[in-house]
């Protein structure tokens, strides 16, 4: 498990590839890895991917792979090609889904971890239900944790006020990714973006 600033990715929320990589390589020395997310991917495609790798630090793909398994299956096979150490699909594509993105993961070389996202932080209980999910947001994250887990995902996204819980249901092995942490009097410290 990686310790310190092994654990840090900066999130790159800039669709300009020169700009991201100015600031890759301004805090390279201080992170663990940069996670590349769909206004990035969208903007600058692989190329872009390739030209941030390029840098030497790990990639976070964070495309939320969502789709029928076999789709993902091909989406995931094709990330491959960018060598991510980590990528994302939406827990609530299913129990097949998942296995089947795992199991495309597991064809690299150096199969990338593969992660989950339950439920997006900027949903609450009343988007919830809007969509037809009763109970609260913790309740449902907890369930497709549960189904990430038993489907083998490495893991989930989680916002730091599901940490608690989700560590004592799936244990210390399965891995936590937590978007919007910041340091410490930055305005947005409490923040959690996902």
């Amino acid at each position: 498990m990686p310790r310190g600033k092994d654990r840090v990715f900066l999130a790159i929320d800039t669709p300009d590839p020169a700009r991201a990589a100015a600031l890759v390589n301004a805090v390279g020395r201080d992170i663990g890895g940069v996670k590349l997310g769909k206004e990035f991917f969208t903007a600058a495609g692989p190329e872009g991917v390739r030209r941030i790798a390029a840098v030497g630090l790990p990639i976070f793909l964070d495309l939320k792979f969502h789709d029928i398994p076999n789709t993902v299956a091909g989406a995931v096979r094709s990330a491959l090609a960018l060598a991510p150490a980590m990528l994302t699909v939406h827990a609530s594509g299913g129990r097949a889904m998942i296995a089947a993105a795992r199991a495309a993961a597991g064809e690299a070389a150096i199969p990338p971890l593969v992660v989950a996202v339950t439920v997006l932080t900027s949903l609450d209980d009343d988007d919830l239900a809007t969509v037809g999910q009763n109970g609260p947001a913790a309740a449902q994250v907890s369930r497709l944790a549960a189904l990430a887990a038993a489907s083998g995902a490495d893991g989930v996204v989680a916002s730091p006020r599901e940490v608690a819980d989700l560590r004592r249901e799936r244990g210390a092995a399965f891995r936590l990714v937590v978007p919007g942490v910041r340091p410490a009097g930055d305005e947005f410290a409490v923040a959690d973006h996902g």
